[in-house]
């Protein structure tokens, strides 16, 4: 009974040791090249391939919301070849947003958390719109009317805007687009006055940043307010982190999560991901595991008592 599992790890020690050459480990990002996770996968990639000891190449396989590119991970060879770097959504909301879910979040494999910040509410100056006590008014104002922009149904921006129309006993009108980038473009536009989105796009599209949902202020922003510290215990980190296929062997999984460790204390991987926005946040195999689970049940819960889970 023990030769099966003995033998696993002897041959995923091996392959730890020495990969060939010719080897490759796809990253795959579930997103639109250009956007957040996009920007963090070519930032690290370079060194995250000398780290590995093996090329990693960055595989974009977006649609509905990262769960395209995240259930080709859960179907892949667990072979340590095929890697996921993901925000939060596909692997935290969308198990549970989903009526026909293809995964659940813990069947992945959660090898390192990489980045965190916290989900900023953010407005085009030109809106007249500086407080979440603007949005409010003019939400009861107009019933339903008030637009709001998110990167896709499920999001974790659908999920904030759900949480404060749900605190404030407001309604508003959701409006979904393909990825962030494509929400900022409708804002500067003209078509959606509000997103809730990673902060570096504020100084990046020289917007107004409403609100953050985080426990505490932003460095970057720190005259703007947290939603706790107007009595809503809404706090939505977005994050980002690296998983891989299940049933991948511990010691390919621990290969990983050490060339992850490496890769974010690296100087010229520190100074791009400030550069860019995208707060390091490194947490373990173990760490990361216990994280992902906490979250998947936090959105799961709001999911259930906000009654938003997709219909049949």
């Amino acid at each position: 009974m023990k030769f099966l599992p003995r033998a696993a790890l002897v041959l995923a020690t091996l392959w730890a040791a020495s990969a060939p050459a010719s080897a490759q480990v796809q990253m795959i990002i579930p997103w639109p090249a250009g956007g957040g996770t996009d920007i963090i996968g070519r930032l690290i990639q370079p060194v995250f391939t000398e780290a590995m000891g093996t090329q990693v190449v960055i595989r974009n396989v977006g649609g509905a919301t990262g769960t395209i590119g995240t259930s080709e991970v859960v179907r892949a060879k667990p072979d340590g070849q095929t890697i996921l770097l993901t925000s939060m959504a596909p692997i935290a909301i969308q198990p549970s947003f989903m009526a026909r879910a293809p995964y659940r979040a813990d069947q992945l494999t959660a090898v390192c958390l990489v980045a965190e910040a916290p989900a900023t509410l953010m407005t085009p100056t030109t809106t007249g719109i500086r407080t979440v006590a603007d949005i409010v008014a003019r939400a009861r104002a107009n019933p339903g009317q008030l637009p709001y922009a998110s990167g896709g149904v499920g999001g974790l921006g659908h999920l904030a805007m759900t949480g404060l129309s749900r605190a404030f006993g407001i309604e508003m009108n959701h409006i979904p687009f393909r990825g962030s980038g494509d929400s900022v473009q409708a804002m500067l536009s003209g078509t959606v006055p509000m997103l809730t989105a990673e902060a570096n796009l504020v100084n990046q599209y020289g917007l107004h940043a409403v609100a953050v949902f985080a426990e505490r202020r932003s460095p970057d922003f720190p005259d703007t307010p947290t939603l706790r510290e107007q009595g809503l215990d809404l706090v939505y980190p977005l994050w980002t982190g690296i998983f891989t296929a299940p049933g991948t062997p511990e010691a390919m999984v621990a290969r990983m999560d050490e060339a992850c460790g490496r890769t974010l204390r690296t100087p010229s991987v520190i100074e791009g991901m400030t550069r860019a926005g995208h707060p390091i946040r490194h947490l373990n195999h173990q760490a990361f595991t216990a994280y992902v689970k906490a979250e998947a049940e936090k959105y799961a819960g709001l999911i259930r008592d906000s009654g938003l889970r997709q219909a049949d």
